[in-house]
């Protein structure tokens, strides 16, 4: 009895002087603590609100750009928020005007007819655009393949077209940038730029809170692949930045970044170019339509001349090719054909599949043709059969694209309802809104926004359930201090 007497006693001794000393701190300061874990949890939560959306007063900007093609001009507008200009991927197309009739240099000897031809679509722009923003709206005109053939053929001929449209650009209330004939290397370019800045490709992947960007980035960019109607581009960042053509390599510095890319532009190769050159050579034998595609795919093969290259690699008439790398987006004419054929829906299909449905498209009797695509315009549907063994014939054996690399290509017509083409990559470097170095301040990541406002929130409630725990029961945590 006296054992246990004495183990009843010594578990009544009283705490040491060192722990009471702690008890009573820790009491003491509890509701300081509780408070200024309150007010740090708010201010956290009110500061990653801020930061993630910015309640700034709307500044909306506007941009207009034509793309005067060799068989169309079309008019994009794009807006942005004037704040976030130097972000990627906050501008977006928000209206397409086709202008009616064929493409400029189809106006070489009526040039008088030019201001009415532009009227429809740049009155529609005045509608579309704010009458406040009118003045500060940028407007530029590209020109491509078709107005670079008319210079070839008769430059003071194109010149006066441009003068011409200089002039009916020039009346209507925007700030108007002028109207220029641009490369193929350009085109290319600014193609591949459109492509990427739609996809996100230019920032960088940031680690967690969006502190500094991840060493092992490898994002990769997307390939161009354009195709109008007086020539077709490609454009893509080779592996081996060392290039053995010069002429085919640009440089360009974006979001803090290098990029090394290969682009070349085939004149004469797009695809109603390239079926005038077909014709031309079929008219010397009176050859007639078959419907048959491997004589069709043969005679298209002839357009290509693959016997000689001065490279160590050559996609045809002995221009340098360095070897395919990573995904393509392909579009404009591409694209349109593709969509005909009822290939953009789902995954990019097997080159063997598409084979063998223009194998069975072409096969099929005119009339019948028109009979199952009675509201395709004749003219678009008598060609569908050359246009898509065309486009099996450049890439297969032009670009050289093997039935692994085909499942890379991505028939694109719109990127987050921007249509994918030049215009966009071209607006962009023309107004300085894709800077050479990465932006100092962005938004975070959706998920990691999503995790710190759950975080500080559980905080919030954590520090409430125990402060009201402390109100309601006192003596519990005072009791030691006594």
């Amino acid at each position: 009895m006296m054992m246990v007497s004495q183990q009843r006693l010594s578990s009544l001794e009283p705490p040491r002087p060192e722990d009471s000393e702690l008890k009573r701190f820790c009491s003491r300061n509890l509701l300081v603590i509780l408070g200024f874990s309150f007010i740090l949890a708010v201010v956290a939560l009110l500061a990653v609100g801020l930061t993630q959306n910015k309640s700034l007063p709307e500044n909306v900007k506007y941009g207009i750009v034509l793309d005067a093609g060799s068989s169309h001009t079309s008019l994009y507008i794009y807006t942005w928020p004037a704040e976030k200009e130097n972000d990627t991927g906050v501008v977006h197309q928000i209206e397409e005007c086709k202008v009616k009739g064929p493409g400029i240099s189809k106006y070489a000897q009526r040039v008088n007819d030019i201001e009415l031809y532009l009227a429809e679509c740049m009155e529609r722009a005045k509608e579309v655009v704010p009458q406040s923003q009118h003045q500060e709206t940028p407007v530029y005109l590209g020109a491509t393949a078709g107005m670079r053939l008319l210079r070839i053929e008769n430059e003071p001929l194109a010149n006066r077209v441009l003068n011409t449209v200089t002039n009916s650009l020039s009346r209507y209330p925007f700030d108007f940038q002028g109207a220029r004939i641009i490369t193929g290397q350009e085109e290319g370019a600014y193609g591949w730029i459109t492509i990427n800045y739609l996809l996100g490709k230019f920032t960088q992947k940031l680690r967690w809170l969006n502190l500094m960007p991840k060493g092992d980035d490898t994002q990769g960019t997307y390939g161009a692949l354009d195709l109008g109607g007086a020539s077709t581009q490609i454009t893509f960042v080779p592996q081996n930045k060392s290039t053995e053509s010069p002429d085919n390599a640009l440089h360009f510095r974006l979001y803090g970044k290098d990029y090394s890319i290969y682009t070349h532009s085939f004149l004469c190769y797009g695809k109603d170019q390239a079926l005038m050159q077909k014709l031309a050579k079929d008219i010397q034998f009176q050859i007639q339509g078959t419907g048959n595609y491997q004589q069709c795919q043969q005679s298209i093969l002839q357009l290509f001349n693959t016997s000689y290259c001065p490279y160590s690699r050559c996609s045809f008439d002995g221009v340098f090719l360095p070897p395919l790398e990573g995904d393509f987006g392909a579009f404009s004419a591409f694209y349109y054909v593709m969509e005909f054929l009822n290939f953009t829906s789902g995954e990019t299909p097997s080159q063997e599949k598409v084979m063998d449905k223009m194998k069975e498209f072409c096969s099929l009797r005119w009339e019948e043709l028109k009979t199952n695509f009675g509201a395709v315009k004749e003219k678009y549907l008598s060609e569908y059969c050359f246009s898509g063994t065309y486009i099996l014939s450049l890439l297969l054996n032009g670009y050289h694209f093997t039935a692994d690399s085909w499942k890379h290509i991505h028939f694109m017509g719109k990127i987050r309802s921007s249509d994918v083409g030049w215009t966009l990559g071209y607006m962009l470097n023309l107004t300085n809104m894709i800077p050479a170095e990465q932006p100092s301040s962005t938004p975070l990541p959706h998920s990691t926004y999503i995790f710190l406002m759950v975080l500080f929130s559980l905080i919030l409630v954590i520090v409430i359930v125990i402060a009201m725990f402390v109100f309601r029961k006192p003596s519990y945590f005072w009791k030691d201090t006594v």
